[in-house]
């Protein structure tokens, strides 16, 4: 490796673990705030209509809430998790117009700062995701890099 390539690297995993180092702050003030846990993913009106539509109709028991997360998949990488679930042992949970909200806490980095959206159009019909994290993702928009 020439001296530029390292030096270029080097640039690359000093911004990384700034990055990083930012990420972990932000996640601590949010933590520690008056004890209350903040949603680091937020919902669209329509998102939150349609999410209560499903509990209601597919009769989700109380002790069940909605989850957010990643996985690894999809074409691009990491794949999008929402779908009703029990807590589980590292979750955080949420509230947001009485739906229970729970996320892993690892999933924070991949999620922070995302909108998730509901639209019924002609081309596009399905929860959407917009997520300020990813870095690359594919044509479904369910499946992205970070």
């Amino acid at each position: 490796m020439q001296r530029n390539e390292i030096a270029e690297w080097n640039a690359v995993a000093v911004t990384f673990v700034a990055y990083l180092c930012k990420q972990i702050e932000v996640m601590e003030v949010l933590e520690n705030e008056s004890g209350i846990d903040q949603l680091p993913v937020t919902f669209t009106d329509e998102a939150v209509k349609e999410i209560k539509r499903i509990a209601i109709s597919e009769n989700i028991s109380q002790n069940q809430g909605l989850r957010v997360g990643v996985k690894g998949g999809g074409c691009s990488g990491m794949t999008y998790v929402l779908g009703f679930d029990e807590k589980q042992e590292g979750d955080q949970e949420f509230l947001i117009e009485d739906v229970r909200i729970f996320m892993n806490k690892s999933h924070e980095l991949y999620l922070f700062g995302m909108q998730i959206d509901y639209e019924q159009g002609l081309n596009t019909r399905g929860f959407v995701f917009q997520n300020p994290n990813a870095k690359k993702t594919c044509g479904c928009g369910t499946s992205f890099s970070a």
